[in-house]
Formats: C-alpha cells, structure tokens, sequence
C-alpha cells in the first residue's frame, strides 16, 4: 500500500513524499488531480445590455467597452471560486432541474450566482474580481487574496453589468475546472559525501547546505537534498571549481520513493485539491476492478 508524507503544506502549496509505490501510480495522480478534481467555475454570463441615467448627475452611460463580452466571460471563468465540495452537487444532478430545459437548469443546490455593475470614470474604473458580488453566503464571496484581478476597464459613458454562474466541473471537461497548476513529482533522491576534501570547495561557499546538515556522511532530508542539487551547480559543470569538486558528492535515487507537489489555485487548499484527487483514483481503481471481475 502507497505511503504519503507531508514534507510542505501551505493553503495553495503541497509537497509530499510518495513511499512503497511506483512511477504509473505517481503520474496517475498527476493526472487525475488536473482532470478529475472537482472545481467551482463560472461557466455561464448574461449581460445586461442597454443604457442608463445617472439620476444624480443626468450623466448617460452605454454597455459598451474595449473588450468584447466574450473575452470577459474567458476572464471570469478563470477568476478562483471558493468550493465546497460537501454543499454543492453537479448540474446534471441537480434534482431541482427535473421538467425543466437545459438553458434553465440550475438552483441553490447546484450553482453560486454573482453580480456586477460597475461604470466608467474620465480617468479610467478597472473592473476587478472584487466587484462580483455573491448573491449568497459571505463565505462564497471571491476570496481577498484574488480581488485585485482585472476583467476590464471603464471610462466615461461606459458601463457593465452582468450576472455569473458558476457550477461544479473537472478539468477534463474544460481547463477552467482544472484546481491545479505545477503538478509534478520525481525520484526522491539521497546525497552521501565520497570525498570529505574536494567537498570543501562547496563548504567554502557558504551556501544554504552544509557539511553539519549531513549525518555519517549522508544528507536524507527531502527539501535539504533538493536544495543541495541547486548549490552544487556553483561547483559542477561550466565553473571554475569542477576540478576542485569533481564528484565529492554522489546524489543517488532512493527505490519506490518520489517527491510530489503542486499549487492550487485558491479554489480550494491543496489538502483538499490532493484528498479529492486520491478518492477520484482510488474510485476509478475501483470501478475497473468490478468490470474485470464481471469480464472474467
């Protein structure tokens, strides 16, 4: 059975350490988390269209501007939704939709609705994600850290107004479901000093590893070995200081073992992101081993 442990966990960041396992189970991991994570996105948007007065000013302003609206819409499907996997279920399984048309599927149950109306100004209003304004629960309201993101700018007698649907997808479906970005993992790797002399070239650097980071003379921890591979470049191949160096340092690749990590997008904490992509693969696992035991 696959062993997992934490080396770095942060909200929108994770690196783990994948035991007892091999590299097809590592990219299946990989893949799954980029396609079958489910996501929060806003999928749909209706545009009010028009113009309108100014009742204080008698300024009039035109639902016109220098992006087309289909250019916003790609712009707010990228925006990160908060997701919560426990409170919403998929559009086609809204219960709410029975008898009712596809274009008007779509209920609490299923999808977060957000509005924004914003107007030009002579210097220039930069319409950003912080003027979506959910209509629901605060906690669905686009998080602090991403308000700052453009969708357009306003200048006078210019206006937008528009309603965002945002449903549950996967990323096999369309890449603004995909929750992760940086997805990568490799072999997890151990260093052992060879030859104590010739390492004091890269001691004498006094980079962020060193000799009292190494145990018997072997380095295993997993962020100090990464870190030891990028100082090493100051002594290898292409310096001055190879012939000093040489190979002081062998860096050995340790058997079933590799380093994991990604980044969300803020939709979701990468805890969450990983638990929801180790259940979609171990489902998936799942379900081809019932089909193989009905074929035999």
């Amino acid at each position: 059975m696959v062993k997992i442990e934490i080396v770095d966990e942060r909200d929108n960041h994770v690196t783990v350490l994948l035991k007892e396992t091999d590299r097809a189970f590592a990219n299946a991991l990989r893949r799954t988390l980029m396609s079958n994570v489910p996501k929060m996105a806003i999928h749909r948007v209706r545009f009010e269209l028009g113009t309108i007065e100014d009742s204080a000013t008698g300024e009039t302003y035109e639902s016109m501007g220098a992006l087309p609206d289909e250019v916003i819409a790609h712009r707010l499907a990228m925006i990160p939704i908060p997701t919560f996997h426990d409170e919403f279920c998929f559009l086609e399984d809204d219960p709410g939709n029975e008898g009712l048309p596809r274009e008007e599927w779509g209920t609490p149950a299923s999808q977060i609705i957000y509005h924004c109306s914003a107007r030009g100004t002579r210097e220039g209003h930069l319409v950003t994600a912080g003027d979506l304004n959910v209509l629901g629960e605060e906690k669905l309201q686009i998080s602090e850290l991403y308000r700052d993101i453009p969708i357009t700018k306003l200048f006078t007698g210019q206006y937008i107004e528009f309603y965002a649907y945002a449903v549950l997808g996967v990323g096999s479906d369309h890449s603004k479901w995909n929750p992760v970005s940086g997805v990568s993992f490799s072999t997890r790797k151990v260093a052992t000093i060879a030859k104590p002399t010739k390492a004091k070239a890269l001691w004498d650097l006094d980079l962020s590893v060193g000799k009292s980071d190494f145990k018997n003379k072997k380095l295993e921890d997993v962020q100090k070995v990464e870190t030891l591979i990028r100082d090493m470049h100051h002594v290898g191949d292409g310096t001055a200081r190879i012939e000093d160096f040489a190979d002081a340092i062998s860096i050995e690749d340790v058997p079933g073992e590799y380093i994991f990590s990604f980044d969300t997008d803020g939709s979701m904490t990468a805890r969450k992101a990983f638990e929801m992509g180790c259940k979609a693969l171990a489902s998936r696992f799942s379900g081809l081993s019932d089909q193989l035991a009905e074929e035999l």
